[in-house]
């Protein structure tokens, strides 16, 4: 439209036609006026931007490894998809390793005269470039840099006049994005002293000013792609380094908080690391234990938990704040008005931007392992949902959500040295690797929201009018004001539907984050990334085809990634119902279920209690994707399918010795801690450890069966109950958790303790288990024995050869003194076991004890 009226005008008065009735403009030659620039330039030296087949043959290794999902294809919209996307067809993998050497100058500080004589640093170019490992996008970055901080901008006019550009027009560091913006905004549209074109100053292109489009006031921030990038160059520049700057702070609370612990016990450190801990993490202490058995009570001071949340709110809205005002000058053909210019002319560092700056605050963000903290920062949250949907709608940067996010692995080598200005400059070789992408991190939050919605979907959303209150909600709004009212069930519903919408929007930018590459990049390129995200948890499915390999490392790659598959899922635990005992009573119409806490649960059948539900959902997210899993020990989960509060966990103990727990999460859940009942004892018979009773009772603080800090409402989780029995309950010296013997480490009476735990071990949490394997863990048991074979009978063999010869006592040994006499048993048990070892390697993981 804007050529159109300059043609109107007369401003193509100039151009001349040649004998080929072609137009050509003076000063041209015929072989430079067949080059049409492409939507993304074509660089000889850009792997990203080339479209020849030899460069890119020869480039492309240069920057990712990748198998292309398309044939060749000679339609005109296949090409256009090319040019308009510089990675159309290309499948990236993360096996990425970039060295880049990376300067820092000393920042120049300017005034700036048209703003108040405002103090100002000015972006330097190592910092505009810092984080990109791609040879392509630096020399578009280099590009745009020099263009638009040095040299003339002549008047499109042609009339001989020209201005000089500086840096502090375009790369000034503001102390907010706003004030850059108003700056930017000023200085953008020069008119020319001589014949008073009214041109922008970033490109040199003529603007018609009463055009302004759509409902926006002023369109000149969108008039090229130069304006583009230099505004997403700077404003995602102040987006990082306000965001790096959050992260120490906080974490300095927390730190502060837990040095406050004023509890004797080392258990009482052990919440505020169950929160941090991931999957794979090393969860054995090494220090002295100190006795947790069952007694008393104790509170812990959580102010500083209080400062941090205070502290962390702030800090959200603030960064909530600058990504919604950067985002509106994201390349988006749908915004509000019709898509501007630059929407259609993306500048190429547009991409390289977003990759290397808004990747950081992106992939930290949505490393969070916790659904229930999400929820409750989704000031922050949902405007990056907006984000990463708004990047996957356009076409040019549609492929960044699969592309593997590079990280800083290492810093090789440091130089410092004096620049020709005096400046110091720090020269920094950086070795990069390739991450989890965008929509693989996003893949681990859907996760989680599917659980929290099949943990709230029991859960009768009240259908109360957005409008005027009820009289109910009346009545009850009076008592409040009076101060006789109890708390009100109405705001729990809100909670429930709060974490409700939020899941449904992560569901929702997932899928149009599919969508969006399916249009773009096909459906094969798609279903590679769909194969390599984690899986939803479904129905147990068999083990049988993993192979344990021929080496004690490959057996553990085995085991740690099948076990993170296999931690948590979905079973049916009810009884069917011919085993049920029938009576003439209303209560037989719930189901029965294999379960220690088979009445409680069926006494719950019909409640609905929103504020237990809310707290399920959010234990459910977090459980899904954080179990810890490795070599040495594991935790395992299986809950009902239709019944969401009855659990029961399978934790890997010490020297590979499966223990098995029911959990019930009751009535008062969350302001309560769940019901735990240990499951391995022999038919009660076997106490394994001081802390785990031979009738099942688990002696915890967390679950208030000892002193120490005990369940905090609303803050302790399941997931640290589960880690506290993992890492100080199931330990490699039992005899230390009794209160008395915490500094008895290494004696006769610890060893005597070991050796007649081993024992018990061996015959029943290893032998009882592998033939009576516990509902619903037969699968699990029988690969976890499979994999670890070499490991349990290279185990075995060292403690039948340390073993006292002792008679195994049930109560743990507590007190044991006399000798056995004659075999005890252990020999033929651990005959047993290896045997039963061998059938399940050439069974193929099949198993009969007949």
């Amino acid at each position: 439209m804007l050529a159109a009226e300059r043609f109107l005008e007369g401003k193509f008065d100039h151009i001349r036609e040649d004998g080929d009735n072609d137009f050509q403009m003076e000063g041209t030659s015929s072989e430079s006026k067949k080059k049409t620039r492409p939507l993304t330039p074509d660089d000889g030296d850009d792997e990203m931007g080339s479209n020849d087949e030899d460069s890119e043959d020869d480039d492309a290794d240069d920057y990712v490894d990748y198998d292309s999902d398309f044939a060749p294809q000679g339609n005109t919209s296949a090409k256009l998809v090319s040019e308009v996307d510089p990675y159309a067809g290309i499948f990236f993998s993360r096996d990425r390793r970039e060295e880049v050497i990376e300067v820092e100058e000393e920042p120049e500080v300017v005034t700036l005269p048209d703003a108040k004589n405002a103090r100002v640093t000015l972006m330097s170019q190592g910092q505009w470039m810092k984080g990109c490992p791609e040879g392509g996008e630096q020399s578009f970055l280099f590009g745009l840099y020099s263009q638009l901080s040095e040299g003339q901008c002549p008047c499109p006019q042609q009339c001989g006049s020209s201005m000089q550009r500086r840096k502090s027009d375009f790369f000034t560091i503001f102390t907010d994005f706003s004030s850059y913006v108003s700056r930017l905004r000023k200085v953008l549209r020069r008119k020319c002293e001589m014949c008073s074109c009214v041109f922008c100053f970033a490109c040199g292109e003529p603007v018609a000013t009463d055009k302004a489009k759509g409902s926006m006031e002023d369109n000149s921030l969108f008039h090229c792609s130069n304006i583009q990038g230099v505004i997403l160059g700077v404003g995602l520049s102040m987006l990082e380094q306000y965001f790096a700057e959050t992260v120490t702070p906080i974490n300095n609370v927390e730190e502060q908080t837990r040095k406050r612990r004023k509890t004797e016990g080392h258990e009482a450190d052990l919440p505020v690391v169950a929160i941090m801990l991931g999957t794979g993490a090393k969860v054995y202490s090494k220090k002295a234990k100190g006795g947790i058995g069952y007694a008393g009570e104790q509170v812990e001071d959580h102010s500083g938990q209080l400062e941090a949340q205070a502290v962390q709110r702030a800090k959200d809205e603030k960064i909530g704040k600058l990504l919604t005002a950067i985002r509106v000058y994201l390349p988006n053909l749908h915004r509000e008005g019709g898509g501007q210019t630059s929407d259609y002319l993306v500048h190429p560092t547009a991409l390289a931007h977003l990759r290397r700056r808004f990747n950081y605050v992106c992939s930290t963000l949505l490393r969070n392992d916790s659904l229930a903290d999400m929820s409750d920062r989704s000031v922050l949250y949902f405007e990056l949902l907006e984000w990463l949907e708004t990047i996957s709608n356009h076409e040019a940067l549609a492929s960044m959500m699969a592309m593997p996010i590079m990280v800083v692995a290492s810093v090789k080598s440091v130089i410092t040295r004096r620049s020709l200005n005096g400046r110091n400059i720090r020269e920094r070789t950086i070795i990069y690797e390739g991450s989890a992408g965008p929509r693989e991190l996003l893949e681990g939050i859907v996760i989680q929201a599917h659980a929290a919605l099949k943990g709230l979907d029991r859960v009768r959303q009240l259908e109360t009018p957005t409008g005027e209150l009820t009289e109910e909600q009346k009545r009850m709004t009076a008592q409040d004001m009076k101060g006789k009212a109890k708390e009100i069930e109405a705001p729990l519903f809100e909670d429930n539907q709060r974490l409700i919408v939020f899941c449904r929007r992560i569901l929702s930018t997932a899928r149009a984050i599919d969508r969006s590459l399916r249009e773009t990049k096909g459906d094969g390129f798609v279903d590679r990334l769909h194969a390599g995200l984690p899986k939803l948890p479904g129905v147990s499915q068999p083990s049988s085809g993993i192979a344990a390999g021929t080496t004690l490392e490959s057996a553990m790659v085995a085991y740690v990634d099948w076990a993170t598959r296999a931690r948590f899922e979905y079973c049916d635990l009810t009884i069917p119902a011919p085993q049920r005992t029938t009576q003439n009573s209303e209560e037989d119409a719930s189901p029965h279920y294999k379960f220690y806490f088979n009445n409680e649960a069926r006494m719950l059948a019909n409640s609905d209690i929103p504020k237990r539900s809310l707290a399920i959902a959010k234990e459910l997210a977090i459980l899904t994707t954080n179990l810890p899993v490795a070599w040495g020990s594991s935790i395992f989960l299986r809950v009902d399918e239709t019944r969401v509060d009855i659990i029961k966990a399978l934790i890997i103990g010490p020297e590979g010795t499966p223990f098995l727990f029911d959990i019930f999460l009751g009535s008062n859940y969350n302001q309560s801690p769940p019901s735990v009942k240990y499951m391995t004892t022999n038919g009660g018979k076997f106490r394994f450890n001081p802390n785990l009773y031979a009738d099942g009772k688990v002696c915890l603080s967390l679950l208030g069966t000892w002193t120490g800090p005990g369940w905090v409402s609303g803050k302790s989780t399941l997931l640290q109950v589960l880690i506290s029995i993992q890492s100080m309950i199931l330990c490699e010296e039992p005899y230390l958790n009794e209160p008395g013997w915490a500094n008895s480490g290494g004696s006769p009476q610890s060893r005597a303790y070991s050796a007649n735990v081993r024992r018990m071990v061996v015959k029943t949490a290893m032998l009882g288990n592998l033939k009576n394997p516990p509902e619903p863990f037969g699968d699990v048991i029988h690969t976890h024995f499979r994999l670890k074979e070499q490991y349990i009978r290279a185990q075995l063999d060292k403690w039948l050869e340390s073993d006292d010869g002792r008679t195994t006592v049930g109560d743990g040994g507590m007190g044991q003194t006399r000798n056995g006499e004659g075999n005890n048993g252990m020999k033929k048990d651990v005959d047993e076991l290896k045997g039963l070892l061998i059938q399940l390697r050439t069974g193929n993981g099949a198993l009969s004890t007949a």
